[in-house]
């Protein structure tokens, strides 16, 4: 039987795999750009933001093994399949050969990467905020192969490219996203 997870569920899942205050404040950024995209589609902000809290669950303690340990995980807690899939799915290329399919999935192929690279940007302003971060200074700094490297460009591009969505645009949701969780992800910098 199918166990539908609440959002304090996967939140104590997530805080039991991982210990490292970046990769839970990367989870919580992910979760408030997919419930913001869901909401922004018509979609089911719950399943979206949930998938996005514990889209990495493993990774810290098993990286060699990434997505596969969260597959084992949340199967067996009787997770949704399309949950698991949209998992799977945000590491095709890389660590998996499930591609994003669903409307879901595609999104968080392209929001995870992109997370990490708007909140490097973030963090050199002045403010130290995103609450003041517009997609230029972020287009500005995807140019710049050597600023945030290890934000794949080719995963983002690729994402936006799936969701057909021009690469501003898609810089501005996951700045409108990030936004909504300034505070819990440290992005309110010394605005107020």
């Amino acid at each position: 039987m199918t166990h539908r997870p609440t959002r304090d569920e996967a939140l104590a899942l997530l805080l039991e795999w991982n210990q490292s205050d970046r990769l839970v404040k990367h989870a919580l950024g992910v979760e408030a750009v997919m419930r913001y995209m869901a909401r922004q589609r018509g979609e089911d902000e719950e399943t979206w933001g949930i998938v996005g809290l514990v889209h990495d669950l493993d990774y810290e303690r098993h990286p060699q093994e990434h997505c596969q340990k969260t597959k084992e995980i949340l199967e067996a807690r009787e997770w949704p399949e399309e949950m698991v899939h949209a998992v799977l799915s945000h590491g095709f290329g890389l660590c998996t050969n499930v591609e994003p399919s669903r409307e879901m999935e595609k999104v968080l192929y392209a929001v995870d990467e992109l997370v990490g690279l708007v909140a490097a940007v973030a963090v050199v302003r002045p403010s130290r905020s995103v609450l003041d971060l517009e997609p230029s200074s972020v287009a500005k700094k995807w140019k710049d192969k050597s600023f945030a490297a290890g934000a794949n460009r080719d995963v983002i591009a690729k994402g936006a490219q799936m969701l057909g969505m021009d690469l501003r645009d898609l810089f501005a949701d996951v700045i409108l996203g990030m936004r909504e969780a300034a505070d819990a992800i440290g992005l309110r910098g010394t605005l107020s």
